[in-house]
């Protein structure tokens, strides 16, 4: 006899340690080890780029993981780096409650298909504007964007490319700049 597991619910989600690396998509907990220093190093250069240049124009807020995000959906996500627009930044609450307008997740090695797959289609779902894709390995980046409630194909951005983003349209990112030297 099969046997399902019971789903899992915000209050299960909200039991488990403060510092818990955990997401909850499609009612499973997913537990996440640590991620490994040469994400941290990316993540922390990007978040860097990216305040100063929403900073500098007042254009909203930009957050790091771990981060409790509450989508729609009644799932709760962590990415790696989080933007809110100005006019959206009601949805900084206790923790973030509502669709930001760019999520961006530097694949894992452990488990790259949850950021490609799972939580792209729950981004999409969720109505996230505009999503990106680092992939330490590659060293290139994956600009999503939403179109009539799904994300087409990505712009892809190499290594040495200069990247544009349709939501923050002034910015320029060498893709070069993101990934760590040595």
């Amino acid at each position: 006899m099969l046997k399902l597991k019971a789903r899992k619910t915000i209050e299960d989600y909200m039991k488990l340690p403060e510092n818990a690396l955990a997401e909850l998509i499609g009612g499973e907990l997913l537990m996440t080890p640590a991620p490994p220093p040469e994400h941290q190093d990316i993540v922390t250069g990007l978040v860097t780029l990216l305040r100063q240049f929403v900073s500098e124009r007042g254009l909203g807020k930009v957050l790091v993981s771990p981060l409790d995000v509450f989508l729609p959906s009644g799932d709760l996500v962590q990415p790696d780096i989080v933007f809110i627009r100005k006019a959206n930044l009601g949805i900084i609450q206790d923790r973030i409650r509502g669709v930001p307008d760019l999520l961006i997740e530097v694949l894992s090695p452990d488990r790259p298909e949850r950021d490609r797959f799972v939580k792209r289609d729950l981004y999409a779902r969720n109505g996230v504007p505009e999503y990106w894709i680092v992939d330490p390995k590659d060293r290139t980046v994956e600009v999503f964007l939403l179109d009539a409630g799904i994300y087409g194909c990505p712009a892809l951005y190499e290594f040495g490319d200069s990247m544009t983003s349709p939501l923050l349209p002034a910015l320029t990112l060498s893709v070069s700049s993101i990934f760590p030297v040595g």
